[in-house]
Formats: structure tokens, sequence, C-alpha cells
């Protein structure tokens, strides 16, 4: 509500003038779609949610593991992003054993509480891939859409049946092109609004097609040939990705219920 609170005679941020914005915007924008989140949509968003949340604290642990090991052995520290594997805990912690002192002994705290976290993210991991396979077939058929990201783009839709059609989808998700015109010449900027979490996913899915779907690599060295830029490729490659991630919902949403009964 950034724009409505800008363009009101009070300043300032707070929930009143929060809510005064929200009633303006919704007064002036009638029948605008209502976003809902129940039954297993609100299921798959929980458990991604709390995975992201093991995630992170995992990444804080494994900093300060680092740090420790650093100060035990300089230079003998795992590579980057090796200690997300049970293996090389498990190796790390072996090694961690015979190491006397307060430092070695945090260190290998946190190496069991990191191995703790990360079989808790594989599990999770299990859990979230088994729902999306039930709820979202033709999503996973998506070349570069796994699991993870197919649950993330179900749970930050909340319903594809708000959507009006494919156009509203992409405005909602940011991939809708905006019109910027100078001196009489038509030409379009990546739009920074928008859902930024379905807009990651989306981004997500065209970085793996432009490398390994064909058709995908033939749509970006078309438009380069044509004098885009890589970034105004890209941009047009996920708003095609948007049109077919909005019917790969819409095929799911009318496949869940039969499935059901």
């Amino acid at each position: 509500m950034a724009n409505m609170r800008d363009s009101a005679r009070t300043f300032g941020k707070s929930d009143p003038i929060d809510a005064l914005a929200v009633a303006r915007g919704a007064l002036r924008e009638p029948g605008l779609p209502s976003a809902r989140l129940d039954g297993p949509e609100r299921e798959v968003r929980l458990l991604v949610d709390h995975r992201e949340d093991l995630v992170a604290e995992r990444t804080r642990m494994i900093s300060r593991l680092r740090w420790h090991l650093h100060e035990l052995d300089p230079g003998s520290e795992p590579a980057t992003r090796t200690l997300n594997h049970l293996r090389n805990l498990d190796r790390l912690a072996d090694r961690l054993e015979p190491l006397q002192g307060i430092v070695a002994r945090l260190a290998r705290e946190l190496t069991e509480r990191c191995r703790r976290l990360t079989i808790e993210v594989k599990q999770l991991e299990r859990e979230i891939t088994a729902l999306v396979e039930d709820l979202a077939p033709s999503l996973l058929a998506i070349c570069g859409c796994g699991p993870l990201t197919a649950a993330k783009i179900l749970g930050e839709t909340a319903g594809v049946d708000r959507f009006k059609n494919r156009d509203a989808f992409a405005r909602h998700n940011g991939t809708a092109p905006l019109p910027v015109w100078s001196s009489n010449r038509a030409r379009h900027r990546l739009s920074r609004s928008g859902n930024r979490q379905l807009n990651a996913a989306l981004h997500r899915i065209a970085l793996t097609q432009a490398h390994y779907h064909p058709g995908a690599r033939a749509l970006i060295a078309r438009r380069r040939a044509n004098g885009d830029g890589g970034l105004e490729a890209l941009r047009i490659l996920k708003r095609r990705l948007s049109d077919v991630v909005y019917r790969a919902l819409v095929a799911d949403a009318h496949a869940v219920p039969a499935t059901l009964t």
C-alpha cells in the first residue's frame, strides 16, 4: 500500500494509516480477488516455511562451526556447501572426537546439531514431495520444476482460481512486463513488483530451462539474435513460463477433486 500512503495527506506509517490506505485501495478497485489458503495447499505452505526456517538455522550453525574449525586448524576447514550432507558431518565428527578443549567441544556440539537439522530437513523434503506428487502432477511435469519449487508455487499462489486469466497471474507473480516508452520507441522492462517468492520460483525454472530445455534455449537464442540482451531474453522466457505454470495449476486444480472423491 506504499502508493496509497504516498497519495494521502497523512505522512508516515502506522496501523491506522495502513488500514486507511487498504480501505481506499479496496474502494478504488472493486472486485479484487480474495486469497485463501486452506486444505492440502496450506499444509504444503506450512511445511515449506518450516523447512526454510530449519535450513536458515542450519546455515547459521554452519557459519559458527566453520569459525571454530578455522580456530582449531586454519586452512583445513571443509569446502563451502559441503556441510549440508550427512556423510561430511559424520567425517567431521570423527575428526573432532579426539580433540580436547572448549573450542573442540563446541565444534562437536554444533556438528551434532547440524546433523539433526539435516535429518529433519530431508524428512520434510520427502513429506513435501509426497504431497506435491498428489496435488500438482502437471506442475511437476514442467522441465526445471522440482518438488520444492512446485510446493513454493502452490503455497504462494493461494488458489489459482482467484485469477481471472493468465495475464492476471503474470501480474501477480511479477513477470508481466512494464512499458517504458522513450522517444516514441516502444520497449519494456523487468517488473520489480508482485509476489517475489513466486517470481523467484519461476526464475529457478527459467535458469534450468535456459540450460537444458531445447525450446527455451531456442527462444533465448532467437531473442538475442534480434538484439535483446541476456536479461531481456530471460524476462521473456519467465513470462512464457508464467503462462505454462498457470495452465498446469488450472489443470491440477480441476483434477484434484476427482482424485479425492
